[in-house]
């Protein structure tokens, strides 16, 4: 009987993705810690593995589909199943430059990492995370992948006028509802996270928040009971607005 419960997290050697993996790991969860650079991925490995976390590199680019498939293969010969799968990789080309005279080419950029990405490796970790008798998914996104918050003019999110990074995050809330309808009827359960205004190299570590508290809520979103919400948009103050 499998005592151990394993959790990929995509873009893991740094900022939320890392403190994440550190929380998991400390609830005794096995991380596989997902990194598009090897090297970069084994010394985040082993600073977990320091704090006496079982901690092991994927190698994974969420824009290769052959490292995906290699991931695939290495979890399922290694562990054989996975429990939680949390799509935290995630960019933001074109920063903000109005919608107006954004590239083309830095709004493909961005969703193919932040939903075709996260597509590719949902749908290739699915079969392993039905083995599990609780798998969970967490999409990371943001409050300002609301339409909701966008759309209201006195809103803290509105003055936040980034087409690719906003639009790609309602792109994945949408991945969220349509795939927890789609498996409404299992003991999986998919959410869209929102960690908030987090001080990371994403934004320049502008952010007011620590990573310590964004991962809070990706955290409570990957070890939900059999009661826990399946197909919503969670931030730490609860469900936010579409």
């Amino acid at each position: 009987m499998q005592t151990k419960r394993y959790a990929l997290i995509t873009g893991a050697n740094k900022g939320i993705g890392f403190e994440t993996a550190l929380q998991l790991g400390r609830m005794g969860y096995v991380i596989l810690l997902g990194a598009r650079n090897e090297l970069k991925g084994e010394e985040a490995a082993q600073l977990l593995v320091n704090k006496n976390i079982e901690a092991h590199s994927i190698m994974l680019d969420v824009t290769r589909q052959a490292t995906i498939e290699a991931a695939v293969s290495q979890i399922k010969q290694k562990f054989g199943s996975l429990d939680v799968l949390i799509n935290n990789a995630g960019i933001s080309a074109g920063g903000a430059t109005p919608p107006s005279q954004i590239s083309l080419e830095d709004i493909r950029k961005t969703y193919d990492t932040n939903f075709f990405g996260m597509i590719s490796v949902t749908q290739a970790m699915l079969p392993l995370l039905q083995q599990s008798s609780a798998g969970r998914i967490v999409n990371l996104t943001s409050g300002l992948g609301s339409l909701a918050f966008n759309s209201d003019p006195t809103h803290e999110h509105a003055q936040f006028n980034l087409l690719a990074y906003n639009s790609s995050k309602a792109a994945v809330n949408m991945f969220t509802v349509t795939l927890a309808k789609e498996f409404r009827n299992t003991p999986l359960k998919i959410n869209s996270a929102d960690p908030g205004f987090t001080a990371t190299d994403l934004n320049g570590f502008t952010g007011l928040g620590t990573v310590k508290q964004a991962a809070a809520i990706v955290v409570k979103l990957a070890v939900l009971d059999e009661n826990g919400p399946s197909g919503g948009f969670h931030g730490h103050g609860g469900e936010l607005p579409w």
